[in-house]
């Protein structure tokens, strides 16, 4: 009897969920790598109160691979908290400009995005978090961008949105639509990392990756799980006490291709397989 090696799955490999559905483009036609994009674009806190609240920004923005971030009138910075809560982005928060004034830390930014969750009497143009970072995308690489936050109390000012060229709203519920600084930055960030052309070729390699995965297992997999299905059946002792091996096998068979494995079925299938093989061997030596 042929005796396979025993079987190992592959290791599993950590997956972001970062999901792109087009790729983004600027105005040249050429999609934008995250270094290009995270040169340009700025994250603006206007009087945080809390400092925690910056470490949280500060964590958000680095985990998108974005680290200029500006302070307007911040309540306390720097602080130990918003250190500690910043966890690995203490370089961020060290690299981070302190400003007197809003339009000051605007002043050398070509396009600004102010973010409110509130209605305004103002009809200022209105965009959601993805459209906005498509539209970062046909503005870089040539113009630099800006996304502006309001305090924790009560967000931007009318004064201080007229200072930007769009407003940014993030959708939540009507019963409770009160979002974190932190969260609001993170949400913003993640769009924008979707939209550059790293975050686009990660989806896109994991996208087939799973599609290669979820693919029809070929004859010779299958083949490899039957003669590994039938060694540890013989191990355990399981074919021993049948009468006809064969014609048991021979079942077993036509009940797994029925099922059209595909590859990734295969795998779970004989990474159990192995583990059985471990159990029964660490009990023998029990």
């Amino acid at each position: 009897m042929l005796i396979l090696p025993l079987y190992q799955p592959q290791p599993r490999k950590k997956r972001r969920e970062f999901l792109i559905m087009n790729e983004s483009m600027n105005t040249s036609g050429k999609a934008l790598s995250l270094s290009a994009c995270a040169e340009r674009v700025v994250f603006v806190l206007v009087a945080p109160s809390h400092p925690g609240n910056i470490g949280g920004a500060a964590r958000a923005m680095k985990t998108m691979a974005y680290r200029r971030l500006r302070l307007v009138n911040p309540l306390r910075f720097p602080s130990g908290q918003a250190k500690a809560m910043a966890t690995m982005a203490a370089d961020v928060l060290a690299s981070a400009t302190v400003f007197s004034s809003l339009s000051e830390a605007l002043a050398d930014c070509d396009f600004v995005f102010g973010t409110s969750a509130r209605a305004r009497h103002f009809n200022w143009p209105c965009l959601s978090p993805r459209q906005a970072a498509e539209r970062t995308m046909e503005l870089l690489p040539d113009r630099s961008v800006a996304f502006v936050f309001g305090s924790e109390s009560s967000g931007l000012s009318n004064e201080e949105l007229l200072l930007c060229h769009e407003r940014v709203h993030i959708a939540g519920s009507d019963d409770f639509n009160s979002l974190n600084l932190a969260a609001a930055v993170q949400i913003i960030s993640y769009e924008l990392f979707c939209r550059s052309q790293s975050g686009m070729e990660q989806a896109q390699k994991e996208k087939k990756e799973i599609a290669e995965m979820d693919k029809p297992a070929n004859s010779r997999q299958c083949e490899d799980f039957f003669r590994h299905l039938q060694q540890v059946l013989n191990r355990t002792g399981f074919l021993s006490r049948q009468q006809s091996q064969k014609s048991l096998m021979a079942r077993l068979r036509l009940l797994f291709s029925r099922a059209r494995m595909t590859r990734r079925e295969v795998n779970i299938l004989r990474g159990a397989l192995s583990s059985i093989d471990r159990y029964r061997a660490k009990r023998e030596e029990d």
